[in-house]
């Protein structure tokens, strides 16, 4: 399957911060209360102690606390973050699968439906879990193939949810799906949608990110034949 720097980048480019800048070894990213991962700071190079204080004052100036993504490779930063009395907090995992073994049978008619851009319906889902309009500011900026994807079910709106691609790659994000209407296979639904979709805009593999407490998702996406294939987590002061 695909290496995880590839799938670092599709999760930016599906998820993308309103701006981004580059001194010395960091990448700072401008998130405009998007959530940690458009907000988050990564290192593009060895970094030394003396390089954190840097990177601290630049998300300072952006008005957001200093916050470090860690992903595969950055053990040594991860251990100086560690020692400067950073914690660790939100580890993520990110889920994959060929879009073909999701693609396999189209969900009920009138069940799901794909369309952009969002109607309000789905906004105000969305808002029942606390994607609010930061968020859809992100979803508004990405620049590839996109659409949000509608739930359906006793025929009321019941869930939302949002892919892109990225170099054959779709990343869905921002799945919700209301209280009320949960365990009728909403979700399952949408899912196969959204691979339906990816399939036809020629991405050839699936991926997701979930936070490794998350069992209803991680059981969700496994048993749709997702499995993992990389990590990041994040250290905040």
């Amino acid at each position: 399957m695909t290496d995880i720097k590839a799938f670092y980048d599709a999760a930016e480019a599906t998820w993308p911060p309103a701006s981004t800048h580059t001194p010395g070894p960091w990448t700072i990213r401008e998130g405009r209360g998007g959530g940690k991962r458009v907000s988050a700071a990564t290192a593009h190079a060895p970094i030394t102690q003396d390089d954190i204080p840097a990177a601290e004052a630049a998300m300072r100036a952006l008005g957001q606390p200093p916050l470090f993504m860690i992903r595969d490779g950055d053990a040594a930063l991860d251990s100086l973050l560690a020692g400067a009395g950073y914690r660790l907090i939100d580890p993520v995992v990110i889920c994959a699968a060929p879009v073909a073994a999701i693609a396999t049978e189209h969900p009920p008619a009138t069940s799901t439906f794909t369309i952009w851009e969002p109607l309000a319906i789905m906004k105000e889902l969305w808002a029942e879990t606390g994607i609010g309009p930061e968020r859809l500011a992100v979803m508004d900026r990405v620049t590839g193939p996109k659409t949000a994807v509608l739930g359906r079910v006793n025929d009321r709106a019941a869930g939302a949810g949002f892919v892109a691609i990225h170099q054959g790659i779709a990343v869905i994000h921002a799945v919700s799906v209301t209280q009320a209407q949960r365990r009728q296979r909403t979700a399952v639904n949408m899912m196969r949608e959204a691979a339906f979709w990816a399939q036809d805009h020629g991405a050839t593999t699936f991926c997701a990110l979930v936070t490794a407490a998350n069992a209803p998702a991680r059981a969700l996406y496994a048993s749709l034949g997702m499995r993992d294939v990389g990590h990041y987590h994040y250290r905040i002061g």
